[in-house]
């Protein structure tokens, strides 16, 4: 079975990014994205009343990683390791299948720079080689082609359509999963 047993937090890095671990101080920037419409027209979640609701987040975003369960960065430029951009990371881990889901989320301000492309590739390499993952998921909202498109960029493949499956603010939707293996792999870390 998957175990998940890092020492530290592991920091990530990348020609731009630096992954590191929450802290406290990214709660304002969390709660501003999570409370972005742009941002979150397509992640279908409760948005946060307060920054103490994003403090919350972040403290249980820590707790799950103290107990092994995920793993989530802070996206930050390496000029500015302070300013949270965006987050990336892992969740719902099935330890017995060697598998966990990706999401990740960034800033407008951001879009259309390669950023999540960037992140997203070090995050892959890491799951597959670190974390001993066998297959990485991923689960859009089927109107969400921006990140559907990067998901297929990175190799991952359709593997189900889920019609009207999770229920969020009064109306059943749709879900689209995909998938990837790291034999399926076509690009470069």
């Amino acid at each position: 079975m998957l175990t998940l047993n890092f020492t530290s937090f592991p920091v990530l890095t990348t020609q731009r990014l630096m992954l590191r671990e929450h802290t406290i101080n990214d709660a304002p920037t969390l709660f501003s994205m999570r409370n972005n419409d742009e941002v979150m027209q397509y992640i279908d979640r409760e948005k946060p009343k307060t920054v103490q609701d994003s403090e919350r987040a972040i403290a249980l975003m820590a707790d799950y990683y103290l107990q092994d369960r995920n793993l989530v960065w802070a996206i930050v430029l390496k000029e500015q390791p302070d300013l949270m951009i965006g987050s990336i990371g892992y969740y719902r881990t099935d330890f017995a299948n060697y598998r966990a889901e990706i999401g990740y989320m960034l800033m407008p301000d951001y879009w259309r720079q390669g950023i999540i492309a960037e992140a997203l590739k070090n995050a892959i390499t890491f799951g597959f080689e670190e974390m001993k993952l066998h297959s990485i998921s991923a689960n859009i909202n089927p109107g969400n082609n921006p990140s559907r498109q990067i998901l297929l960029k990175h190799s991952f493949v359709r593997e189900a359509y889920f019609r009207e499956a999770y229920y969020f603010n009064g109306k059943f939707l749709d879900s689209e999963i995909y998938s990837l293996l790291k034999k399926d792999i076509t690009w470069k870390k």
